[in-house]
């Protein structure tokens, strides 16, 4: 085998490897030894047809095999041999000339052809030592773990009928409506045993407050208007009017804050479920303080990391990021006006994020290498079953998805590998709690609001 390199640009590289018509007309000849035994033609005992008769039936298809195993072969030990690290899988190109190509089926030439590729970049990682990074931490007060308990008294909560009662905020109406715009009826403007609790602003502006004061088996026209930024444009600032039945005015009925409440929820008493409640909350707090030290370690890394990056990499992290936003808009039934740009600002913002994607993707993957991290086989096992809980009743078509799909193991192996790399790395750094309230623990990122 000759390898000869014919491009050298940045991370592009290009080979061309010849292999001698004498190597491969002796892999075509043990190839055929191989199936000379098996082969049973008609007119002949099973293993004894003539060599050169095999040859005019299966010749062809047989060097077909021989020269895609070749290449494959030819191709990988090219790499080996100099040491390369493609970014993505290698190019193969074969001679366009006809006339050539069967001169090699026929194993009169050499085979030759062209492996384009693009190779991962060097990159030389700094000491993690130096790393000088913040922890945002909350602590849990009492007003949150009121909240939290409000908040499953509040799912708690029944309705009782109230017969007579005018409609107060709070209260659940049920009712029939429809509705109209400029005097006609439009699509999805109606319901029929719809429950609306005033004043959660379920609904359009306006809506519940016309509902105010109504008692079962009253009719009211409620006038309101949707949103100028709806998300159905053919309604988005319209004026509407909505023809409304009631049908049942419910007051609620929320349970007491006591032992018997927390039984209820599964606790031995009330002062169980504060733990509870508490521990759930603590849980929260850590995966949000996790989250931002993990953010300002990442940012870190791509600030003082400076390589080129594979250009194909990069194309295709774009084009999924692409697909998913435009998809995203097309559902909602927006446009990139609706967001307050044009689609080359949001082309230019999305391409940056598929660089930091792919920059980050690359040096954690270095640490990962140069510290000798493994994802274990017990740590896929654990995320193959939580994806199976996600799925109830049909944990074994999911296991067999992941069985013949790769890409979904590598897609479930990724995000183990990467918080693992991120723990050694943060294990390294200096990093130092800063106390924080909750607001500003959860406060979002200026580019996640």
């Amino acid at each position: 085998m000759q390898v000869t390199e014919t491009l050298s640009d940045g991370l592009k590289r290009q080979l061309k490897v010849v292999v001698g018509a004498g190597e491969i007309g002796a892999r075509f000849d043990a190839r055929l030894d191989e199936i000379k035994d098996r082969v049973q033609l008609k007119g002949f005992r099973k293993g004894k047809v003539p060599v050169q008769h095999l040859k005019k039936i299966f010749g062809r298809s047989l060097m077909g095999e021989v020269l895609q195993q070749t290449i494959e072969e030819k191709s990988r030990a090219a790499l080996e041999e100099r040491k390369e690290r493609p970014a993505i899988q290698p190019r193969i190109e074969l001679p366009e000339d006809q006339q050539e190509i069967e001169k090699v089926l026929s194993g009169q030439a050499d085979l030759s052809f062209d492996m384009s590729f693009e190779v991962l970049p060097e990159i030389n990682l700094i000491d993690f030592s130096e790393l000088k990074l913040e922890r945002p931490v909350a602590d849990v007060d009492g007003k949150s773990i009121e909240d939290a308990i409000n908040q499953l008294v509040e799912r708690s909560t029944t309705f009782e009928t109230a017969e007579g009662r005018a409609a107060e905020d709070g209260d659940r109406v049920t009712i029939d409506f429809v509705g109209k715009i400029d005097g006609e009826p439009f699509e999805g403007g109606a319901g029929e045993g719809v429950n609306i609790v005033l004043g959660q602003g379920g609904f359009i502006p306006g809506f519940e407050d016309g509902l105010k004061g109504v008692k079962a088996g009253e009719e009211r026209t409620v006038a309101a208007k949707f949103p100028d930024d709806y998300p159905e444009k053919s309604l988005a600032g319209k004026e509407a009017t909505f023809d409304v039945k009631v049908k049942e005015v419910a007051v609620p009925k929320r349970p007491e804050v006591n032992d018997e409440f927390a039984k209820n929820l599964g606790a031995e008493s009330l002062e169980k479920l504060r733990e509870l409640v508490t521990e759930q909350i603590k849980r929260e707090y850590d995966q949000a303080s996790r989250a931002k030290v993990k953010r300002a370690l990442l940012d870190e890394l791509e600030k003082r990391h400076g390589f080129d990056l594979p250009p194909t990499l990069v194309e295709r992290e774009f084009e999924a990021i692409w697909r998913q936003v435009t998809q995203g808009l097309e559902q909602a039934g927006r446009t990139f006006e609706d967001e307050g740009k044009t689609e080359e600002q949001a082309k230019e913002e999305y391409r940056k994020i598929a660089e930091r994607r792919v920059r980050l993707g690359l040096i954690l993957g270095e640490v990962g290498e140069k510290a000798g991290i493994q994802v274990t086989q017990d740590e896929m096992r654990r995320a193959l079953m939580e994806q199976a809980r996600r799925f109830p009743g049909q944990e074994r078509l999911v296991y067999e998805f992941y069985e013949k799909n790769p890409g979904a193991i590598a897609e479930l192996r990724a995000p183990i590998f990467e918080e693992k790399v991120v723990d050694h790395v943060l294990a390294q750094a200096k990093v130092e709690d800063k106390k924080v309230d909750r607001e500003e623990l959860f406060k979002p990122e200026p580019d996640e609001e």
